[in-house]
């Protein structure tokens, strides 16, 4: 059975991308998933003087070592200012140092949300500039605007959202086999 990483990339205990991940990650048929938490890879603001100084950070290492394990990877990005969260990036960054194909050549069904009507739109467009130079193959993507108006009780409340996450995350498993 195909093993696939989830995270929204946020450092929020309630991060609306993370939910909406994880909820992704329940619709991907014949697939076993690992929600996985930025918090849990701890890394210093990343300089090159720093990396020239230290050991490479622990949560860097430990979250190379984590996306080794997985075949594909359900990513929501979080909007902060119209660009990636300063954790996520950072982590991000630390991550490419040791392995610049972060996402290891695998799929990755890229998403954004937020509370607003654009759904992290800018964001999303970063991601999708970015990750594939990062080794992410880009099966799909998917934007949610108005989180709390479009989500609820743990599940989209919009038929025209649905049926797009549904094609997306179809891709997606697609992909996987």
């Amino acid at each position: 059975m195909k093993k696939i990483g989830v995270f929204g990339a946020s450092t929020s205990k309630n991060s609306i991308n993370k939910q909406l991940a994880t909820y992704a990650a329940g619709l991907v048929n014949n697939i076993a998933y690992d929600v996985l938490d930025l918090n849990d890879y701890e890394v210093p603001v990343f300089s090159e003087d720093i990396e020239k100084g230290s050991a490479y950070p622990e949560g860097a290492t430990k979250f190379n070592e984590t996306l080794d394990q997985y075949d594909g990877f359900i990513v929501s990005l979080a909007e902060h200012n119209g660009s990636y969260t300063a954790a996520f990036k950072n982590l991000f960054d630390w991550a490419s140092r040791k392995n610049r194909e972060v996402f290891r050549n695998k799929p990755v069904l890229l998403m954004a949300t937020s509370p607003g009507g654009r759904g992290g739109a800018t964001v999303l467009a970063a991601g999708k500039a970015t990750f594939p130079h990062m080794g992410a193959s880009i099966t799909s993507e998917f934007s949610l605007p108005k989180f709390y108006d479009n989500f609820k009780e743990g599940k989209l409340a919009n038929d025209e959202y649905t049926a797009a996450l549904e094609s997306a995350t179809a891709a997606f498993e697609k992909s996987l086999s």
